[in-house]
């Protein structure tokens, strides 16, 4: 896909990588709908695609409320006449105390952010990428997404859930020219990862800080030129993209695949590689 003239929706892109995948993808002349429940951020992202001389406009929107979601894509249309490009970067960790020692409303809201707003947000966006001719849709999973990450395990799940999806998404490509594809990031230095510090008590906020400066982290922008990959090669669809500090990007195979059948849509298609 040429990016220059498309629209790009990107979620929770108010600071973080959504921020970066923005300013990555107005650089190769995509106009984006800045979206995040943080309006103050997402004007923010507003005012650095527009220094840099791209397009874009800011709504704040609530992934878990199919309403926000419906205003979101309506602002693509009313601004841009539509959109190319949906990226599912929403997200959030269920925080401390571990599962099962959290409360409900903790692991039930991490759930509702980063598995069923994909979902939903995905299904939503089908219709209109039909209309449009096709598109790409984006996720950002995580490298949690592929093992088993203890310390969040429902983070682990909801992530899994979303490399899932995305695999057994490949046959949108064939059917209606909409290529599903995710990324899986390592820790990313991120508001995700270091915020919530204030929350803790100083001994807590002490140790926390320590083990944050412990971890080799990957800035944003990394992630963002992985999003821009997965976008711009035509023959990347239901492709997991693995991206970890100092190693290449790389597609992460499943672990079993089965053969085709006549009652199974499609395998999963890799991009091409030079």
């Amino acid at each position: 896909m040429d990016l220059n003239g498309k629209v790009a929706i990107i979620t929770g892109a108010g600071s973080g990588i959504g921020r970066a995948a923005a300013l990555r993808l107005a650089r190769a002349g995509t106009a984006v709908v800045v979206a995040d429940w943080n309006e103050d951020g997402a004007r923010e992202t507003v005012a650095q695609v527009e220094q840099a001389g791209g397009n874009a406009v800011a709504v704040r929107v609530d992934v878990t409320k199919g309403a926000d979601l419906d205003a979101m894509f309506e602002t693509a249309r009313t601004a841009f006449g539509g959109f190319d490009i949906l990226y599912n970067n929403a997200g959030v960790t269920t925080g401390q105390p571990r599962w099962p020692d959290c409360n409900e409303e903790q692991w039930r809201r991490t759930i509702e952010i980063d598995l069923n707003a994909v979902i939903e947000g995905t299904r939503r966006a089908i219709p209109w990428l039909r209309a449009r001719g096709g598109g790409v849709i984006i996720a950002t999973a995580s490298l949690a997404g592929l093992f088993g990450f203890q310390a969040d395990p429902v983070y682990a799940a909801a992530k899994h859930g979303v490399v899932g999806l995305t695999r057994a998404l490949v046959y949108l490509k064939n059917e209606a020219n909409i290529r599903v594809n995710c990324v899986c990031p390592a820790v990313v230095n991120t508001p995700l990862v270091t915020g919530g510090l204030q929350s803790m008590s100083p001994a807590e906020r002490d140790e926390a800080a320590r083990r944050i400066r412990s971890m080799p982290m990957l800035p944003p922008e990394e992630i963002a030129e992985a999003v821009y990959e997965l976008i711009a090669n035509d023959d990347a669809a239901g492709v997991v993209m693995g991206v970890t500090l100092g190693d290449p990007r790389r597609v992460v195979d499943p672990p079993i695949t089965l053969p085709t059948t006549s009652g199974m849509a499609g395998e999963r298609q890799h991009p091409r590689r030079a």
